[in-house]
């Protein structure tokens, strides 16, 4: 394993920002290698955030970490609204936020943000998810909130966990849903046998989950409706909506084995984040709204 030993110059800094220049490769990834304990500064496991000291010997593995080349072009994002802490961005469908894998090829989200906004690199709990406080699945399109500075990403992240963000969607559901309006209080968990999250009633093991719907239009086999969530577990609104039997158009995991009529065919969920409210870190009240894209309202015009 390749050995350096840390110099008057490079001392002070943490382990894995200096192991980024010497290894060319992402931080994430340098992390990952630390975890392992495949990395060590004077023959021991260190963490991440150990700080260097002059004469350090610093150990790391001799392998070939570089990023894969993106096979697809850097987005272009749709900016709705931005300032010196935070932008509000409206995500096409079809974009992954960040990565999904270490060798992941498909230009992402945080792809178009780094290219932009460099300076964002730093910010956030994981260098792999620079300024990113919430996601939306790659299929599902709206409103994304992203910061641009670690005092702004702290507090976008506590109106979060405090459930004082507003989410609305707007979704196409098979089915014609019960009541004109209702509330789905169903607790969500990950599903050992079918490795997706699955809906969980009475006593069984679970995450808060609340999901309240109004419905806009009913259809001959489908509904048209808005979704606000009041948290926000992982797929919550799929997982919701085929607990009561009336699943997301376009939703090719949470779907019916068995339907009265032939799925209608779409390349997307039809599922859009079209609502966003945040306090800004002055404390003002914003408000952002995203128009349904024209792919879905074609949809619903062959409905009509």
């Amino acid at each position: 394993m390749p050995t350096i030993v840390i110099t008057d110059e490079a001392a002070g800094q943490r382990l894995d920002l200096f192991l980024v220049s010497q290894m060319e490769t992402s931080r994430a990834q340098i992390q990952k290698l630390i975890k392992l304990e495949v990395v060590q500064v004077n023959d021991a496991p260190a963490r991440a955030k150990t700080l260097l000291v002059a004469g350090d010997k610093v150990f790391f593995p001799e392998v070939d970490l570089s990023p894969p080349k993106k096979t697809s072009e850097t987005p272009i994002l749709d900016i709705v609204y931005q300032d010196d802490d935070l932008l509000v961005i409206n995500k096409p469908a079809g974009l992954l936020v960040h990565d999904a894998t270490e060798r992941e090829t498909r230009s992402t989200l945080v792809d178009g943000l780094l290219e932009m906004f460099p300076e964002i690199s730093e910010i956030g709990d994981n260098p792999a998810r620079p300024g990113i406080v919430h996601r939306l699945d790659k299929d599902v399109s709206g409103l994304m909130v992203v910061a641009k500075t670690q005092e702004t990403f702290e507090h976008l992240k506590k109106q979060f966990q405090d459930r004082t963000v507003h989410k609305e969607y707007l979704t196409l559901v098979y089915g014609e849903l019960p009541r004109p309006d209702d509330i789905i209080n169903l607790k969500i968990a990950r599903s050992k046998a079918r490795g997706r999250m699955v809906a969980k009633t009475g006593d069984q093991e679970g995450k808060e989950a609340i999901t309240e719907y109004t419905v806009i239009t009913r259809y001959t086999f489908t509904t048209y409706a808005r979704i606000k969530i009041h948290t926000g577990r992982t797929h919550q609104i799929r997982v919701h909506m085929l607990a009561i039997e009336h699943p997301i158009v376009g939703d090719k995991l949470y779907k019916l084995k068995k339907m009265k009529i032939n799925p209608l065919e779409m390349n997307r969920i039809f599922l859009h984040s079209t609502r966003l409210q945040i306090n800004l870190i002055d404390g003002t009240p914003m408000k952002f709204e995203a128009p349904l894209p024209a792919e879905l309202e074609a949809v619903l015009q062959t409905l009509k």
